[in-house]
């Protein structure tokens, strides 16, 4: 993958995959932003004005619209999946709200989080509230099988949370421990988003086993350049403070790497820093270096960039199509995001 050469000044922007897919889903998108606005309305105030704080701050609705996606390369002509769609969409920012009071962040999407705004409280009961929200949701949408796919992913993603929380300051957690973490806590819920909607359309297995690798290693591809971004000085491109996996002790793949190539000085580097918190002026940067040093960031793109070529190549049974298209390219256009 290289960089492409910078367009005029002008000519319009270049259409990426994420564009080209929801220009394709357009119709479907549409239903399902206005299913979203519908379903996080209460009579209690604060529950639409800290739900819509996070829900309207942007972003291209990545889960809903692979769902969305998987249900129209699948052929299904019901309108079910729209409502799993939108279930996904809560499922994920219930998540974020109650993620931003465990790790204490002060910004999420670039803006301060609804945990600074509200207090702990609040964003976890909205939470929780959007949560049963996607529950209605997957109930409306006519499949026990589908709400199935869907609980377990929520249980996965709780399970992994959980995981994470075990592991902060473990900075001997292995690199395969760490990505047995990300595929539940934020793989999971694209694997679901992909593979619920197989479901209503009567998809054979082995078709609906493809669509869940392909949520799944698309999900690991987008965590692992997350974490990169994190060590590589990426803050618009996240949208959240460089340094804040670092701050907040989080083992992830980058220092999984530098630990286990480092030298003794750099493990008490890291346990000083990761493990009892004690971190002071420069040492952020000290861990940019050392990261560098053990080409941390690079291993961990190489890891994302295996992923993606998996999630595209699980598509590869499936009918040639603009569509297919579209979603075969995805997963290269995340890990892009890099550059």
């Amino acid at each position: 993958m290289g960089l492409t050469a910078e367009a005029p000044r002008d000519s319009a922007p270049a259409e990426t995959p994420a564009d080209r897919l929801s220009r394709l889903l357009s119709d479907d998108m549409d239903r399902v932003e206005a299913l979203i606005d519908e379903r996080m309305q209460s009579p209690v105030g604060m529950i639409p004005d800290v739900a819509d704080h996070l829900v309207g701050a942007g972003g291209k609705r990545l889960r809903p619209m692979i769902a969305c996606a998987a249900a129209r390369l699948l052929g299904y002509r019901g309108d079910g999946h729209l409502k799993l769609a939108a279930a996904v969409e809560f499922i994920h920012t219930a998540t974020l709200l109650h993620d931003d009071v465990v790790d204490q962040s002060g910004l999420r999407r670039g803006k301060e989080s609804a945990n600074t705004i509200w207090g702990n409280s609040a964003s976890v009961l909205v939470g929780d509230f959007l949560f049963a929200r996607s529950f209605n949701l997957m109930v409306e949408a006519g499949s026990i099988e589908a709400l199935n796919v869907l609980a377990d992913a929520a249980s996965v993603i709780a399970e992994g949370e959980v995981k994470q929380l075990a592991a902060i300051g473990d900075v001997e957690l292995s690199a395969e421990a760490y990505l047995d973490i990300i595929a539940s806590k934020t793989a999971e819920l694209f694997a679901a988003a992909a593979e619920s909607p197989s479901v209503l359309a009567g998809t054979p297995h082995k078709r609906r086993q493809a669509m869940r690798q392909y949520g799944q290693s698309l999900g690991l591809a987008f965590q692992l350049v997350d974490d990169a971004l994190d060590y590589a000085g990426a803050t618009l491109a996240m949208g959240k403070s460089v340094g804040d996996d670092f701050r907040e002790g989080k083992i992830t793949m980058p220092v999984a790497v530098a630990y286990a190539r480092g030298d003794a000085e750099e493990r008490a580097f890291w346990a000083r820093t990761l493990t009892d918190l004690e971190q002071t002026d420069g040492d952020f940067e000290r861990a940019l270096e050392i990261v560098a040093r053990h080409n941390g960031v690079e291993k961990t793109l190489d890891a994302a960039r295996h992923h993606a070529n998996k999630a595209a190549g699980s598509l590869e049974i499936f009918e040639e199509s603009p569509l297919r298209t579209a979603m075969m390219d995805l997963p290269d256009f995340v890990v892009s995001r890099v550059y």
